[in-house]
């Protein structure tokens, strides 16, 4: 999560655009996107529902592919790169939090901050390592032995975010992170994001809640798949 040394955007998007396509039905996700985020930015996407927010996330954390434009991420092109070469690049450089949470309820808080270390070939004294700093980060560590049945939404929002920081990303991608959360569930979580950002993360979080892109830096307005508004940096 350092500052890159050429002054190269970390994601840079260039006339990205997306479309989908049922039956004879032409869906136009995302039209001629331009987006730069840098190191060690908090972006937050905010738009109402079906503006393309989401779509947008995905493309970025590869999970899809746009139908025209250019991703550059860290300076290079992934355009051409195969499934596995994709797979290699999210699990290495880019940590995902979902509004579901995405636990697996037979693995303990542990066990699932650890899985995405394992597809790396590190070391076990090395994920053991990773995974209690994670969670103490997000002041979870007390609970590592405990199942995601056996925890609030709220600490469940926070095993995932560590399970996105110990892998030690280039950046976090944060989907709607506080959507099944109560307010104040909410807010908590958006604290622990602050503070992950304050420690050197870049974050780029989608949001249709006011209350909640307050706490990024630059807010990036989408809607009808068109950005209208990229935002200025201010300071935190």
């Amino acid at each position: 999560m350092t500052e890159s040394t050429n002054g190269v955007p970390l994601i840079r998007l260039e006339g990205v655009s997306k479309v989908f396509y049922t039956d004879e039905v032409e869906t136009h996700a995302l039209s001629e996107v331009d987006l730069e985020i840098r190191h060690g930015e908090y972006v937050a996407i905010s738009g109402p529902s079906g503006c393309g927010k989401s779509t947008l996330l995905s493309i970025m954390g590869l999970l899809d592919t746009p139908t025209d434009g250019i991703y550059l991420l860290d300076g290079e092109s992934v355009a051409g790169l195969k499934a596995r070469q994709r797979a290699r690049i999210r699990n290495r450089q880019i940590g995902f939090i979902f509004q579901a949470f995405n636990l697996i309820g037979d693995l303990t808080v542990f066990e699932n901050v650890e899985l995405p270390l394992t597809y790396r070939g590190m070391a076990s004294s090395e994920r053991r390592k990773r995974t209690e700093e994670a969670l103490e980060r997000v002041g979870m560590a007390h609970r590592m032995k405990h199942f995601p049945s056996q925890l609030s939404g709220g600490q469940q929002q926070r095993v995932a975010v560590a399970r996105a920081l110990g892998g030690d990303p280039s950046v976090l991608l944060a989907d709607e992170p506080t959507g099944n959360l109560d307010s104040k569930n909410g807010e908590a979580v958006m604290d622990l994001l602050q503070a992950v950002h304050q420690g050197g993360a870049t974050i780029c979080m989608v949001t249709h809640d006011p209350r909640f892109e307050a706490h990024a830096e630059r807010v990036v307005r989408l809607f009808d798949g068109k950005i209208l508004d990229k935002g200025h940096a201010r300071s935190g």
